[in-house]
């Protein structure tokens, strides 16, 4: 595993910042680690540090009283979440818990307002990410609203591949995760991932997912309700 500094230079909210100012944020942190299935934040914390994922994966979640599971985002190396809580003191909108076990890295509000204090281009670098944070939540309720739920697959599908570089999508993604993630049932995600399978748009491959026809999957993508 790289160091500290030379793991922060990989993370969106510090990879702009020159070698000296990530040293300096590698010695304010803290690292913490988690379980699987462990909760890590729970909503309505108080929202008193950045949390940055060194190793593992998360997931951004809300729970409804009857005990169903929304997620709102999967988080994997290099993520981090809690960044809302350094500019507003809110506590936490929502749960985060570790899919696998994780380690975090913990960075306290007060000594990150020091440095943005001390360094504008800290305070820029958070605003670039916030703005890319909205866009792609404007994205996803757009997704939600417009798209029918095999559309909401193949817009899932298409994203992750994105994310991971490639074609073959290494994180795994269960049907049950999906559905949590684009709001359907398991067994709705299933029937038409079945129907993907058929017609080689994807092929699953142990735990991990292999996109074959993206363009189908594009096109499947722009179908509107």
């Amino acid at each position: 595993m790289p160091s500290i500094p030379a793991f922060l230079a990989t993370v969106p909210l510090f990879k702009s910042l020159d070698a000296p100012e990530r040293e300096r944020f590698a010695e304010l942190v803290r690292e913490k680690n988690y379980p699987r299935g462990s909760v890590i934040l729970f909503e309505d914390d108080p929202g008193d540090a950045l949390f940055v994922v060194r190793s593992g994966r998360v997931k951004v979640v809300l729970l409804a009283e009857d005990g169903r599971e929304v997620i709102l985002g999967l988080l994997g190396v290099g993520e981090h979440f809690g960044e809302l809580s350094l500019i507003d003191d809110q506590p936490r909108s929502a749960h985060v818990i570790a899919m696998e076990e994780s380690s975090i890295l913990v960075l306290r509000r007060d000594d990150f307002r020091r440095r943005v204090e001390a360094s504008p281009v800290v305070a820029w670098a958070l605003l670039q990410e916030l703005s890319r944070r909205l866009r792609r939540a404007d994205e996803k309720i757009g997704t939600l609203v417009l798209l029918d739920v095999p559309g909401r697959i193949a817009r899932m599908l298409l994203d992750a591949a994105e994310e991971c570089g490639n074609d073959l999508i290494e994180k795994p993604l269960t049907h049950q995760t999906i559905a949590q993630v684009i709001g359907a049932s398991r067994e709705t995600v299933s029937r038409a991932m079945r129907e993907f399978q058929d017609h080689r748009w994807v092929a699953a491959e142990r735990r991990r997912i292999r996109l074959l026809d993206k363009g189908a999957l594009k096109e499947r993508a722009q179908h509107r309700v």
